[in-house]
């Protein structure tokens, strides 16, 4: 920065009264405290800029990491349900297996029910729960009524028989159970 051309002021100023007298040493230390804050300043914009940058940095390396961890996530989700499944797979070929060639048909029952009880299992692990709702009152929300059948045995509106489970994840419903509902009989 050039040092301003003192020899400039305007002297006619000075004399009308309308700009005060400035010594040259007042003009000088001035000069020095605006250089000192102009200092000051650049070199608070440094480290501001210097923060942003780095702040920029960071976010752009959070976001690939979310989208990396996005994309694991949508190939890999399926893991922990391979886990649990591939057992009642194996025990489901088993029973296959055994089923060509046995004469008993209480082992195969026997395996067969073993293995809806890994099922059963493997669902509670995923937090898959079944909707069995016999006996209960029809909730649409969780059944589909597939016929009504009279009955005086139950209440109207009673869940008679359920011709196909329904599940839920995680109080989610996945599935509604399919279901037969207690009417009042005719004449009644």
């Amino acid at each position: 920065m050039n040092e301003p051309d003192l020899s400039a002021l305007d002297e006619t100023a000075v004399a009308a009264g309308t700009q005060p007298p400035i010594e040259q040493s007042e003009l000088g230390n001035e000069i020095s405290e605006l250089r000192a804050a102009l200092d000051a300043a650049v070199l608070e914009q440094g480290r501001f800029r210097d923060e942003a940058l780095r702040a920029r940095a960071e976010l752009d390396n959070v976001r690939k990491r979310a989208q990396r961890d996005v994309e694991a996530a949508h190939k890999f989700g399926m893991e922990r349900f391979i886990e649990v499944f591939v057992p009642v797979k194996d025990s489901l070929d088993l029973g296959y297996d055994a089923s060509k060639t046995a004469k008993d048909i209480d082992t195969l029952q026997e395996g067969i029910a073993l293995t809806q009880q890994m099922f059963d299992s493997a669902f509670d692990k995923l937090g898959v729960q079944i909707v069995d709702p016999v006996g209960t009152r029809f909730d649409p929300a969780r059944h589909q009524a597939m016929m009504t059948e009279p009955s005086s045995i139950v209440e109207s509106g009673t869940v008679l028989r359920v011709m196909q489970k329904g599940y839920l994840l995680h109080d989610r419903l996945i599935r509604p159970a399919m279901v037969v509902v207690a009417k009042a009989p005719e004449g009644t």
